[in-house]
């Protein structure tokens, strides 16, 4: 496939930070790619929670299946506008590597226990475990990625934390824009866990089709849906009408990002970066819909009793461990309390540690170390 003029070629990237060989059968990104899906961060997310904490059912996702999902789409995306496909995917695949046990819960409870030391942010948690914390190579620390996907992985980064970056942070300094295909795989994300949310909202039976219908997509991809095949079962109806609203947004942002590119008349990767706006957008009217359907989610599934009480005790859980954790350093494992005389390195060390554990791994630590109860019997680790 012949590349646009203002993608990502890999003959033309900034590289390595540690010089290798090139490899034989694969480019640069590919091989990127290759190892993200091979390092431990990567297989850890088949436990981390999406929505659902992974042992309350295996038909909910988790931040694997949700980052294998959108890596799909955003190299869907990619393909359509003749962008890098494979930086594309492994931006995808990479940016949940940082997340911490029980999704978003477990990440602000991290943080604010972190504020002390410079915060937890997941994606420059991500970037952390690709440059430092992955331990499967003698020559460097972490995966030693490529600049373009290491770029990518960073979807914010505070100003404090972006000058420590150098050339990397320096977008989030200067007002600039990442290549498009990280663009491409920000607003993937952003498709891929709305839809899969209200796919999983409906199987546990949170969600209703009717808390959706005043959502016009809904309702009109609902009514479709039905039209065509009138003798369908529920559960088929309703899968055809989340795939037929995904499949709005996909095409929309297709459409009116090579509008937006056409416009802005962009011949190379730098002119994409000196953009003042992101190139990668829907329309208007598929961004208003975009966010009338997150609100409807966080109404009617996030801020649901029984989501709550789930993000409430695995709060806690997180506030607890890391206590346990900087009050007693020898509890950490003996790779993790190098350096732990010094208090922020300390904490970093302890944020790093509960930020890799899995939910359930999370669980029987803090049963095994805090001997406190957190969570409801229909949630226990057996």
């Amino acid at each position: 496939m012949t590349l646009a003029p203002f993608a990502v070629d890999v003959n033309s990237s900034a590289g390595r930070r540690v010089s290798e060989p090139p490899p034989r059968w694969r480019d640069e990104f590919q091989r990127d790619r290759d190892r993200i899906i091979h390092c431990s961060a990567f297989r850890r997310l088949e436990y981390k929670t999406q929505v659902f904490v992974n042992h309350e059912g295996d038909m909910f996702r988790t931040r694997l299946t949700h980052s294998l999902e959108v890596a799909q789409i955003a190299r869907s995306i990619a393909r359509a506008l003749g962008l890098n496909e494979d930086l594309t995917e492994a931006i995808a695949l990479a940016h949940d590597l940082g997340h911490t046990p029980f999704g978003h819960a477990g990440q602000k409870a991290l943080n604010q226990c972190m504020r002390p030391f410079g915060g937890f942010e997941h994606n420059l948690h991500s970037l952390r475990i690709v440059d430092r914390l992955e331990r499967r190579y003698p020559e460097f620390c972490g995966l030693n990625l490529m600049f373009e996907t290491r770029e990518g992985i960073l979807k914010t980064c505070r100003a404090d934390h972006a000058r420590e970056l150098g050339p990397l942070g320096e977008r989030f300094l200067s007002g600039g824009q990442p290549s498009l295909e990280a663009q491409i795989a920000n607003l993937a994300d952003e498709i891929a866990y709305n839809h899969h949310d209200i796919d999983d909202g409906l199987r546990s039976g949170i969600l209703e089709p009717d808390d959706l219908a005043p959502h016009p997509l809904f309702a009109s991809a609902l009514a479709e849906s039905n039209k065509l095949y009138p003798d369908a079962e529920p559960k088929r109806i309703l899968a055809t009408t989340i795939r037929a609203m995904l499949g709005e947004f996909v095409n929309d942002l297709i459409a009116f990002s090579r509008r937006r590119l056409g416009s802005a008349r962009c011949t190379s990767v730098e002119d994409v970066r000196a953009c003042p706006d992101s190139l990668v957008a829907f329309s208007d009217d598929l961004a208003l819909e975009h966010r009338r359907l997150k609100r409807i989610l966080r109404r009617k599934l996030y801020n649901n009793e029984r989501v709550r009480a789930f993000n409430d005790a695995a709060a806690q859980t997180v506030r607890e461990l890391f206590e346990v954790f900087i009050t007693r350093p020898q509890l950490l494992p003996v790779e993790d309390r190098k350096g732990s005389r010094d208090e922020n390195v300390h904490a970093r060390l302890v944020a790093d540690y509960i930020a890799g554990m899995t939910d359930r791994f999370a669980i029987q630590e803090h049963r095994r170390l805090v001997q406190i109860e957190r969570w409801p019997r229909d949630w226990s680790v057996a």
